[in-house]
């Protein structure tokens, strides 16, 4: 199991790229096929090389050359200039939800074929990136939730419901994530208090959460971009409650931290990154071959076991125990970001984000 993913986490924020990251391909033994793929750097590559990687190599004959992608959007504009010069940097990448968009305006990817996709009936709608014209653009690749989270020593009882967060009772008690376009709180508010995330389809709706969310501003004890600054608070009990990633919390309270993940009825955050093949690639049979086998339920347990991610597949499809399920998962429909807002209007919301909510 993971000793922590923040690395994967991070590379989806704002970030400073690394060239040396992208010098240190894996070392590889000499096959007639081969694929070259872009990874979350860190912990996260390392678990890929070490548990995924290999399996997909003995099944299929094709050898890995992963890459560490760089943090942030660096990834996504390194593509786009290399794809010009007709490049692929790797043939396939592992793409935040907003990046994959983003490279939609340019027809960066390569549209994936359904069909080859034995098990495309069985993932999730929303792990189902699409072209507005339909055609397929990205596949989920891995997810995590963000959960409500709390310590035992303070919070004896779990809290049921993000509406919590805003409870008078908990004044100077939260951590919460600082960024409109990571801490996805205008879907939380919209999904607690406003009848679902389509409440922001207007920016009436949007103002209308940032109102609501501003509410919360009490309440908050510190607006984290350092992950294991906000972990260490809520084990020591300084910051008891707010929002955190489930899988780290649940590997903390195995440890015997006082710690807890909850997730609350309206659901928890579920965040995610999608396979995309880069349209310079020249590798598009032997990246269907990979995300065909990315797919398979068995490929997506393991994940779930070796590297601590939340699996793209329909639950019934699986073969993980529920203990095994819970540890990374929920039967609770969760809160799907609205990843086509921090595309379309990221500007606008990260201004009203500084006014009226950590400004």
């Amino acid at each position: 199991m993971l000793n922590h993913p923040i690395s994967r986490r991070a590379v989806l924020g704002a970030g400073v790229a690394s060239a040396s990251l992208l010098a240190m391909p894996s070392v590889l033994r000499a096959q007639d096929k081969s694929i070259k793929i872009g990874v979350y750097g860190g912990y996260f590559k390392k678990s890929f090389d070490e548990h995924i990687f290999p399996e997909f190599t003995k099944a299929t004959g094709i050898a890995v050359e992963s890459i560490a992608e760089p943090t942030g959007e660096a990834w996504l504009v390194q593509l786009e200039q290399a794809a010009k010069a007709g490049q692929a940097p790797a043939d396939i990448s592992m793409m935040s939800q907003t990046s994959t968009l983003k490279g939609q305006a340019t027809e960066l990817w390569t549209p994936i074929d359904a069909a080859k996709i034995k098990n495309h009936g069985n993932l999730l709608d929303h792990f189902v990136n699409k072209y507005p014209d339909g055609r397929i653009a990205g596949i989920g690749a891995v997810a995590w939730y963000i959960t409500l989270v709390t310590n035992t020593d303070v919070f004896k009882e779990a809290p049921t419901s993000w509406a919590a967060l805003w409870d008078p009772a908990n004044a100077d008690k939260l951590g919460l994530l600082a960024l409109a376009s990571n801490s996805f709180l205008l879907e939380v508010t919209a999904s607690t208090f406003m009848g679902g995330t389509k409440a922001l389809d207007t920016e009436e709706g949007i103002l209308k959460a940032f109102e609501k969310l501003a509410e919360v501003k009490p309440n908050v004890r510190l607006w984290y971009r350092d992950e294991a600054q906000f972990e260490q608070a809520l084990k020591s009990g300084e910051i008891p409650m707010g929002q955190y990633y489930h899988d780290v919390t649940g590997l903390a309270a195995a440890d015997g931290q006082p710690v807890r993940s909850t997730f609350p009825k309206e659901g928890g955050i579920q965040d995610s990154g999608n396979w995309v093949i880069s349209r310079a690639s020249t590798k598009v049979d032997e990246a269907h071959v990979f995300i065909d086998h990315m797919s398979q339920p068995a490929v997506q347990a393991l994940m779930s076991r070796k590297v601590g991610t939340a699996p793209t597949l329909k639950k019934e499809v699986l073969d993980l125990k529920p203990e095994e399920f819970a540890a990374v998962s929920s039967d609770i429909p969760p809160i799907i970001p609205r990843y086509d807002l921090y595309t379309t209007k990221a500007d606008w919301i990260n201004q009203k984000w500084t006014e009226l909510i950590v400004g």
